[in-house]
């Protein structure tokens, strides 16, 4: 998030420099953003998130070495306040449902209007999300295929994750998780991982608010 005083600061990745330019260019125009690095690799996206903690990333998907989802993954891990916009030619399932549960934020194709590419970067800046119309109706057209049980976030987690999930809404730490299933802490630091990932939240706190309120964990 950013104050209304401040600009938004932008990272843009890309492996083509003239769209980095491009793209550039137009955004430093508006004097609420503020382009703070480039990138033309996954890799260097990760090293340069760490550095000028963005409010905004213009993801690219398909680049060589590190791809798009798995970059967006770990800026996520590394700056959660930084929101990702994917902007990409690629509109096939393969490309959205990972890219989305990675947590990119909004998802847009490259015939998007510069304008409107401004304002997703703005609604991304405040939490909001922006999809390509065409995006849009991919996600509708799968959640509508769904069965209801089938629609709930908790049936992505493992019965294990479950229990982790369980634990944390109750207050427990690593340390008390690890020795309470007989794991160790390092296999509860992952399944924590992988819970935050599939439930897309942030935090600890989040997923024990989100367990609590969904119910899959009552007060005795």
């Amino acid at each position: 998030m950013t104050s209304s005083s401040e600009a938004i600061t932008v990272m843009i990745v890309d492996d083509h420099e003239m769209v980095r330019q491009g793209a550039c260019s137009y955004l430093e125009a508006h004097p609420d953003i503020s382009v703070v690095a480039q990138a033309g690799s996954g890799e260097e996206a990760v090293k340069l998130a760490q550095e000028f903690i963005p409010d905004v990333v213009l993801m690219d998907l398909v680049m060589p070495g590190m791809d798009g989802v798995e970059a967006t993954r770990r800026v996520k891990n590394i700056s959660p306040r930084s929101q990702i916009i994917i902007l990409t030619s690629f509109h096939q399932d393969e490309f959205i449902f990972p890219a989305l549960q990675a947590g990119a934020i909004s998802y847009l194709l490259k015939d998007v209007k510069a304008k409107e590419l401004v304002e997703a970067i703005r609604r991304a800046a405040r939490g909001e999300a922006t999809l390509h119309p065409r995006i849009a109706a991919r996600l509708i057209k799968t959640f509508r295929s769904l069965d209801p049980e089938e629609a709930t976030p908790f049936t992505a987690l493992t019965e294990r994750e479950l229990e982790v999930l369980k634990l944390i809404a109750k207050g427990c730490s690593n340390d008390t998780i690890a020795e309470q299933l007989v794991i160790s802490v390092g296999t509860v630091k992952g399944h924590v991982s992988n819970i935050l990932s599939k439930l897309h939240l942030v935090d600890r706190t989040q997923a024990a608010a989100y367990a609590w309120q969904a119910g899959i964990v009552r007060r005795e």
